[in-house]
């Protein structure tokens, strides 16, 4: 019994170790902004099956964006399988197309998006956000409505 009690009581210590021992891990890396997404912000992937209409495409997105109590916006958006022209948030339900309220900077990698310094909803765009009526999209040239979108979940 005594080295099981004593087992039990190292395995916090164990596991802290390998969570250092995996920190510098690229796929660690991608675990911890994962975690992290889904305890502070809204994970958004997006489709062209969600555009409306929808879109056939092999592209897609996804990242997190964050939208505190203040109304104040953060994160980003990473785009793959075709070059996007915009990116940004709109109002609007699943299905609805609804006007830009917040555009969003295109990185240097030209394939991420991210919230502008600064950025926050008004009352009206948080209360939407609350009941799951934002939506985040990406154009490309060939679809100038839009070729992937994703609802942001609050």
């Amino acid at each position: 019994m005594k080295v099981s009690g004593m087992f039990r009581a190292a395995i916090p210590a164990m596991i802290a170790s390998a969570a250092f021992t995996l920190a510098g891990c690229a796929t660690m890396d991608s675990a911890w902004d994962s975690t992290k997404a889904m305890v502070s912000g809204s994970n958004v992937t997006l489709s062209g099956a969600e555009e409306v209409p929808p879109v056939t495409t092999s592209g897609s997105g996804s990242g997190t964006i964050t939208v505190n109590d203040d109304k104040s916006v953060s994160g980003s958006v990473k785009i793959t399988g075709f070059t996007a022209t915009v990116a940004h948030i709109h109002i609007g339900e699943r299905g609805k197309i609804g006007p830009v309220i917040l555009p969003f900077t295109k990185g240097s990698d030209g394939s991420t998006f991210s919230a502008p310094a600064g950025a926050k909803l008004t009352d009206k765009q948080y209360e939407a956000y609350k009941a799951g009526n934002l939506y985040f999209n990406a154009h490309s040239a060939a679809n100038k409505g839009g070729e992937v979108r994703g609802q942001l979940k609050p």
